[in-house]
């Protein structure tokens, strides 16, 4: 399986979500992020830029070994038509990278729980699963019913149901 990197536009930042929730290093526009720049991101980082901008393509026929241009409309076809495209592994590294900024999680070891005290209930401790943070925006996760959720939809993904 290849190791893909992905920038996803800005009309596709829901599916840029759960590709980093499935561990894909991935980059999300910015609303009114300029699309040429964003390509030459793709090119220098080896990334693979994800759109649904036919636009795009037209314009940027040249570069179009880095343009993934999807026909899907909702995420879930999105997700689908991708995974067809590149064979991706949804469940490749689980919640191991930052929802919010792509930085890849670190365990929150004894002592270091000053930097995300105010997000962790108390109880969350006792459970003796790791809390994870991002060394970035600081952002704390830990293993609750949303990411129990969010897992058993990259497992759906996985089988290939969509919905």
């Amino acid at each position: 399986m290849v190791a893909h990197k992905f920038v996803c536009d800005e009309m596709l930042q829901g599916l840029g979500r759960w590709l980093r929730a499935a561990g894909y290093d991935t980059l999300i526009a910015s609303n009114g992020e300029h699309d040429a720049a964003l390509l030459r991101l793709a090119r220098r980082e080896g990334r693979l830029f994800v759109t649904r901008d036919r636009a795009l393509l037209a314009t940027h026929r040249h570069l179009a070994d880095l343009i993934i241009l999807l026909a899907a409309n909702d995420m879930p076809a999105c997700a689908a038509e991708l995974t067809r495209r590149c064979d991706l592994d949804w469940c490749k590294a689980p919640f191991s990278r930052c929802l919010l900024c792509n930085t890849p999680l670190q365990v929150l070891r004894a002592g270091q729980r000053e930097l995300v005290d105010d997000q962790v209930p108390d109880d969350v401790g006792s459970t003796g699963r790791p809390v994870l943070y991002c060394p970035a925006c600081r952002k704390a996760y830990w293993e609750g019913g949303h990411v129990r959720r969010m897992r058993a939809r990259l497992q759906g993904f996985q089988r290939g149901e969509w919905q």
